[in-house]
């Protein structure tokens, strides 16, 4: 390893969080490697979505108008589904169709992942493909560099080191600032992209223009697992798939696996006429962080800070929020840089500051807010399971055309919420839910 082979800041990772962080160094003058594991930044992103753009627009105010994002997000479903049934909750605020469009847009990572990488290439940063870091290179306690593990002629060292390398860090674990990944931490993701022609999508979802659609489903279209389904609106596709938690998957899988989750999603009476005619061009997976505030790595140690999903950096609740979380870490983690290249000291002392600019922001604030979300699901799965189809049940009960008399009908629909709920516990979960979900 010769000083011929050093560069001063090499980020592992070219997703969003990288790219934002490099982009953001090198408009400074520093000079950056980012090294990526695919055949080119997007490669291996399953990502298909809500992109929450507040922060990219900060640092690219041309998104608007140069980005491959497919649709604003102008209308949204939340649908919980019981049996064969759904309840829905649709919204479509008019605010959401004007600009800046809640910063809410459809995308597909693997096109804006290169969009991002051709800003960060246009600022100098230097991007090497199909390279995969094995390992962190060492000296005296600091880390200084990386390594494929082939030899020592593919090792490059540097003055700082940023793990962007996603959910499944192996670099942190290895580097000491995580345990081995826990099940209980990490959530699974299985999304098909399906063709569809665009005046199809718009007219099946009452969309116009570049107008999206988020729809978002709850309870058995996960069949009780802790998790989701959802379909997407792309310029001329639907991204449709299903996200649970990886452990209850494990527990409660009942010889199934992902895809029959995802197929069984896909042709319930709900979904499947959205589905109509739809040709299936991409499959794939990935993993999700759901780490939680307790039990987020160490993010920095000599010579090194940790970013994005790799960090643990998503809003595990209702919101999904991920994207946006990423984006403002790589930036907060380029400000501690420049300061610690002022300083020319690399040490934890000073890499320190990276975690408290996040504490001092919406990400950790956010993070710490819902840090009980997935726990208090975990123990109270009856407000995604149970509750959902008794309210079906008392739904089709009230609004069923019969010649019984209502005064009937609802003490009948009484005796069955006496029969079936226990008003301690319901008051004790409302309570929960309240305070841990909202």
């Amino acid at each position: 390893m010769s000083q011929n082979d050093k560069v001063e800041v090499i980020i592992v990772g070219a997703g969003p969080a990288g790219l934002t962080c490099a982009y953001s160094l090198a408009k400074r003058g520093a000079e950056v490697v980012v090294i990526e594991r695919g055949e080119y930044p997007g490669a291996k992103n399953m990502f298909g979505g809500i992109f929450f753009s507040s922060i990219m627009e900060k640092i690219f105010p041309e998104f608007f108008d140069e980005a491959p994002w497919e649709r604003f997000v102008g209308k949204r479903k939340f649908s919980i589904l019981a049996g064969k049934s759904e309840l829905a909750f649709d919204m479509m605020p008019s605010a959401f169709n004007e600009k800046p469009y809640n910063h809410s847009f459809i995308t597909l990572r693997g096109t804006m992942d290169g969009w991002l990488a051709k800003k960060a290439e246009g600022a100098g940063v230097s991007i090497i493909t199909d390279y995969c870091v094995s390992d962190f290179l060492y000296e005296k306690g600091k880390i200084v560099g990386i390594t494929s593990g082939s030899g020592d002629e593919d090792n490059l060292l540097a003055d700082m080191i940023v793990c962007a390398e996603g959910a499944n860090s192996i670099l942190t674990e290895k580097a000491k600032l995580r345990k081995k990944i826990d099940p209980e931490r990490r959530s699974i993701a299985i999304k098909e992209n399906m063709r569809l022609p665009q005046n199809v999508i718009e007219d099946r979802f009452g969309l116009a223009g570049r107008q999206g659609a988020a729809f978002e489903y709850f309870g058995e279209a996960v069949q009780g697992l802790l998790g989701n389904g959802f379909i997407y609106t792309n310029k001329d596709s639907l991204s449709v798939g299903v996200g649970f938690s990886l452990s209850d998957f494990i527990k409660n899988r009942n010889g199934k696996n992902p895809n029959d989750i995802l197929e069984d999603f896909k042709s319930h009476p709900s979904i499947a006429p959205l589905l109509k005619g739809a040709e299936i061009v991409e499959y794939m997976a990935h993993m999700i962080p759901s780490d939680g505030f307790d039990s987020l790595p160490k993010l920095y140690r000599d010579g090194l800070l940790v970013i994005g999903d790799a960090a643990g950096l998503l809003n595990t609740s209702f919101f999904h929020e991920g994207v946006n979380l990423a984006m403002a870490s790589g930036i907060y983690a380029a400000d501690t840089i420049m300061e610690a290249r002022r300083k020319n000291d690399f040490s934890s002392q000073t890499l320190s500051l990276y975690e408290e600019k996040l504490k001092d922001s919406f990400v950790l604030q956010d993070i710490k807010n819902c840090k009980n979300f997935l726990s208090f699901l975990h123990k109270n799965k009856s407000l995604i399971n149970d509750y959902p189809t008794l309210m079906n049940d008392i739904l089709v009960d009230y609004f069923r055309v019969s010649e019984k008399p209502k005064t009937a009908v609802k003490k009948e629909i009484f005796r069955k919420v006496k029969k079936n709920v226990k008003f301690t516990r319901l008051a004790r979960e409302m309570w929960g839910a309240w305070s841990n979900l909202i």
